[in-house]
């Protein structure tokens, strides 16, 4: 979530995972590792912009609770860091497809407003925005792995208004249940 106005919607990175995203946020990009906690953006960056301010935050929970409630925790697993073209931002990314996009569709049609986006959908998790790289630091950086599957179980809804910090709004319990298809039987969990 960079410079910005507006409200966007997060998955918060719990854990080990969380933990080691922001070890590698305060050693290649302090100020990112101050603005919020290491999270991937559903809503705001990529697929629709972020929701405008002005917009109340009950009408944001009536979209997002029923979405959030038959959604079920979603595990995710991180690719090799890539820089953003002709930028020192680093990221992440994560597969667009699968159940990640279907979150994000189902709360893009949801009947909410939001600002434009210049991008498609491509999830991910924001290592760089704010430093200018060294050759050394960024080839330090796009060897770093974050190996561990991470569970999100949960999105945080963020109003920001730069240059003040990013506020928490509320947050979702992703509370669906996880249908597992084996050839044995179906279980749900």
């Amino acid at each position: 979530m960079a410079a910005s106005f507006g409200i966007f919607v997060l998955a918060e990175l719990p854990g080990d995972v969380g933990a080691q995203v922001r070890a590698l946020q305060e050693q290649f990009d302090p100020k990112l590792a101050r603005l919020t906690p290491p999270h991937v953006t559903i809503i705001g960056s990529s697929g629709v912009g972020a929701i405008p301010s002005d917009t109340p935050e009950a009408r944001i929970r009536d979209a997002l609770e029923p979405i959030a409630a038959d959604t079920p925790p979603l595990l995710l697993q991180f690719g090799p860091p890539m820089r953003f073209m002709q930028t020192d931002i680093v990221s992440l990314p994560l597969d667009p497809h699968g159940p990640l996009r279907t979150l994000h569709e189902r709360i893009a049609t949801s009947g909410l407003p939001f600002k434009p986006s210049r991008f498609l959908f491509t999830p991910h998790c924001t290592l760089n925005f704010y430093r200018t790289l060294t050759r050394e630091s960024e080839r330090a950086l796009l060897a770093v792995r974050v190996s561990t599957p991470v569970t999100i179980d949960r999105l945080q809804v963020y109003l920001t208004r730069d240059p003040q910090p990013a506020r928490r709004l509320f947050e979702c319990v992703l509370a669906g249940r996880r249908v597992d298809v084996s050839s044995d039987a179906v279980r749900v969990r």
